[in-house]
């Protein structure tokens, strides 16, 4: 496991830039945004597609939307074909009556690559995302080029992770919804966390923000139902050989990091980095550590 401590704020510089006349300002050419809606069971899942080269997908936490990668397919788009999208159930989707069931999000997921017509994917995927991920991995290993799990577990049911200590997770549990529910009282975000409202608040607004843009549903009611279906045991990661890279928050009040050292120590080609100074939302809190991790990691993966 490596572990990141790096600032978060840009190096000052030393003296104002020379200014620039017109004629010395190279023209700037944005890649092109495709969107669109995919037909599913049930309802419309919208997507969107970003740059061109190998895919990456990126699949959104609980609280989150496509628009969560924000900071992540303008930095990558320049070299791999970004694809985002909101899970089922999610504006600008079409709305579930009662809410999505996490079950048919891998398949959703499925469905969408072939739409594409993806046939080599690196995923990339955000807390709830994981139910996604990797289940689709586990169904389609020969298609996934690699797999980033950001603070999550998946679908693994997590008392059944190997511990030294089996009273660990139990104590972080009542420690951590205390840390939640204190934050709740103030105001705060729990998945975006104390340090990104201190010191980042705007940061933290636009996290509420784009939560409040998705919130078609009751997202506590969603919560329950991810519980219910992480139920694989952790043994199923043995065969999984995906390259595969945990990416945790060390002061994460939402999902249990931890976790993720000894999921990787079952697996075949995983490893953890560990962000210290960062909460549940390392892609949205510390992007550039965040997207500078993903990239080394693929640079080894594609070679």
């Amino acid at each position: 496991m490596s572990e990141h401590s790096e600032s978060r704020r840009g190096a000052t510089a030393a003296a104002a830039p020379e200014p620039r006349t017109p004629s010395s300002v190279q023209p700037t050419t944005a890649p092109a945004i495709r969107c669109g809606l995919l037909d599913r069971p049930g309802c419309r899942v919208y997507y969107e597609v970003t740059g061109a080269g190998p895919a990456i997908v990126f699949a959104h936490g609980l609280g989150g939307n496509h628009l969560a990668w924000w900071q992540q397919v303008p930095h990558f788009a320049g070299r791999y074909t970004c694809v985002t999208f909101a899970h089922r159930g999610y504006p600008p989707g079409s709305v579930i009556r009662g809410g999505p069931d996490p079950r048919d999000f891998a398949g959703d997921l499925a469905a969408l690559i072939d739409h594409l017509h993806l046939t080599d994917v690196r995923l990339v995927a955000q807390s709830m995302g994981g139910w996604t991920c990797l289940e689709y991995a586990l169904a389609f290993p020969h298609t996934v080029r690699a797999l980033v799990l950001a603070a999550t577990c998946g679908t693994i049911h997590r008392p059944s992770v190997p511990a030294a200590d089996p009273d660990r997770l139990p104590a972080w549990a009542r420690q951590a919804e205390a840390a939640r529910a204190d934050m709740q009282r103030r105001g705060i975000s729990p998945p975006a966390g104390e340090r990104m409202a201190r010191e980042q608040p705007a940061l933290h607004f636009l996290y509420r923000a784009i939560a409040n843009a998705s919130d078609a549903f009751d997202r506590e009611e969603l919560r329950t139902r991810l519980a219910a279906t992480a139920t694989r045991s952790p043994d199923v990661l043995r065969a999984l050989a995906v390259p595969t890279l945990f990416i945790t928050g060390g002061e994460d009040a939402t999902d249990p990091s931890f976790l993720s050292d000894a999921l990787a120590a079952l697996m075949p080609n995983a490893t953890v980095e560990q962000v210290r100074e960062a909460g549940h939302s390392v892609y949205f809190e510390c992007a550039a550590i965040f997207n500078r991790l993903v990239d080394r990691f693929l640079a080894a993966v594609d070679g």
